[in-house]
């Protein structure tokens, strides 16, 4: 009796489907964009004489290597952080009449006990949060501390942005951001811009200590 021969498989038209799977997953597959800490660099420019700051306009927080938060020279939980800096920014300690007066400034937190402090911010354009971190400082804090700074700035912006437009500042950003925005851009544009005038991000950061220094 003959032997049958083992059948072949035609693996002529191989090559052509590995490429067309190759060309699915490529169409098909979502690339995470990577996400960080938007910060815009200042220009390069030499100053001559640069502005002097007034002591009570700056809101210093400091991160040690233990991850411990000393703002304005006191110990402050994390927490914490983000209704001291809108008292802060908000306070509009300069007198009325003066150039500096903030009218639109309500004094942070509706619970804060020292409203307009005359010891605080005079208004929210000369307010300038400065940040120090330790080189031992962990990432996850850096990144916790700048979360709850960059909070504070967008609640304020959001009350005055509702106030004014009947719309959240940060939803404003984000339909523009995201392309879900069907009216006039140049307008809405110029909304946020008036927003951030209102409360610009001052937000420094001061090269790191080194560890225990």
């Amino acid at each position: 009796m003959a032997r049958r021969g083992t059948p072949e498989v035609n693996a002529g038209s191989m090559a052509d489907i590995a490429f067309l799977l190759l060309i699915f997953f490529l169409v098909t597959t979502t690339i995470e964009k990577d996400k960080g800490i938007a910060r815009q660099l200042p220009p390069i420019e030499e100053i001559v004489n640069p502005p002097k700051i007034k002591e009570k306009n700056l809101f210093i927080v400091n991160v040690n290597r233990q991850d411990q938060l000393l703002v304005d020279e006191n110990l402050m939980e994390l927490k914490d952080l983000r209704k001291a800096a809108i008292n802060f920014l908000d306070n509009g300690g300069a007198p009325q009449g003066s150039p500096e007066y903030c009218d639109y400034c309500k004094g942070g937190m509706p619970d804060n006990p020292n409203k307009h402090s005359a010891k605080s911010s005079d208004n929210p354009d000369k307010a300038v949060i400065s940040v120090q971190n330790d080189r031992l400082t962990s990432y996850k804090m850096y990144i916790a501390v700048q979360n709850e700074l960059v909070a504070a700035y967008n609640y304020l912006r959001d009350r005055e942005s509702q106030r004014l437009y009947g719309w959240k500042f940060t939803e404003m950003t984000k339909a523009l951001d995201e392309g879900n925005f069907k009216g006039n851009k140049d307008a809405l544009q110029d909304k946020l811009e008036v927003i951030q005038k209102l409360f610009p991000q001052k937000l420094s950061e001061a090269e790191p200590k080194k560890s225990g220094s």
